[in-house]
């Protein structure tokens, strides 16, 4: 997938949007213009025989079927712990950007911390962008660039032209399970293990244009978003399926335009299901409302 730049003029409201890019993009390109960071979410190694994409058709139904079925497995189970790493690479030079925290997929809401490279602040700690998810928005606290402290930037995703797939650091877990529901071309890989689980490895696409349009009432809006404002749908995934066929592990791979080719990399973590989230939405007095500097 390939974003356009595009020229024309924005509210203010587009503005903070393109601000919060940052978090996820121009953020991650001060490091790399400073030096590397690799790093990932460590997945397993596959050790059950490999099958490729030549098994025959009922082969492929079931694959499809199983992945696409991942989101509504998780709804089914309702809340879990979550671990995020976005990878962004350019030039040979790669920037992790890691987060962590919970998600409850019924009510579709979450609570992430996620971490800047420390190079980044050029401080070897820093404290974390405290993201809430929610229907149809993203609220960030500590968010920097001219915002205070003490208060919140509320973007609505249906606005960002990602629809929130990189913005803030990290995939919404909901989105990225969203995703799978327009998987196509699947092939299983193998039996592997993901944080002590069994797993199904799956490899394929998925359509986001196709998914925009079977998502969930929470997260339509964002995924019709980045159907517009990506120039390709397609999308390559790793998906890893527990024995429930719960979503345990997925990897998206985008490729964004922005001053130069950037390779991105989400994975999400899924752990610890059933543990309760709580997110409480900070009030009206609490959000931001000045300019965001870029």
């Amino acid at each position: 997938m390939v974003v356009h730049q595009h020229g024309r003029r924005r509210r203010r409201t587009g503005r903070v949007a393109e601000a919060a890019l940052a978090v996820g993009l121009a953020l991650a390109l001060a490091a790399i213009g400073g030096c590397g960071v690799a790093g990932g979410t460590g997945t397993g190694t596959d050790t059950g025989p490999r099958t490729g994409g030549g098994g025959d058709d009922r082969a492929a139904r079931d694959a499809v079927r199983a992945v696409r079925g991942a989101a509504d497995a998780l709804t089914a189970t309702g809340s879990a712990q979550t671990r995020t790493a976005m990878e962004m690479a350019t030039g040979g030079t790669r920037v992790t950007i890691r987060g962590e925290g919970g998600v409850d997929f019924r009510k579709r809401m979450g609570r992430l911390l996620v971490m800047l490279p420390a190079d980044v602040t050029g401080k070897p700690e820093h404290r974390p962008i405290t993201e809430l998810l929610v229907p149809g928005a993203l609220y960030m606290k500590n968010r920097g660039a001219g915002v205070p402290d003490d208060k919140w930037v509320r973007l609505d995703t249906a606005s960002l032209a990602d629809g929130n797939l990189v913005t803030g650091g990290a995939t919404d877990p909901i989105a990225a399970a969203e995703l799978l529901r327009a998987a196509r071309d699947v092939t299983y890989v193998g039996e592997t293990e993901v944080g002590g689980a069994k797993v199904r490895h799956y490899r394929g696409t998925t359509d986001i244009g196709q998914a925009a349009r079977t998502a969930s009432p929470g997260i339509k809006g964002a995924l019709e978003a980045a159907a517009k404002g990506f120039s390709k749908d397609s999308v390559p995934f790793d998906a890893y399926l527990d024995e429930e066929g719960r979503l345990r592990q997925v990897r998206h791979r985008f490729t964004y335009v922005r001053n130069g080719l950037i390779d991105v990399s989400s994975t999400t973590l899924l752990y610890g299901f059933g543990t309760p989230v709580n997110v409480v939405l900070p009030p009206s007095g609490d959000i931001y409302a000045g300019k965001i500097a870029e």
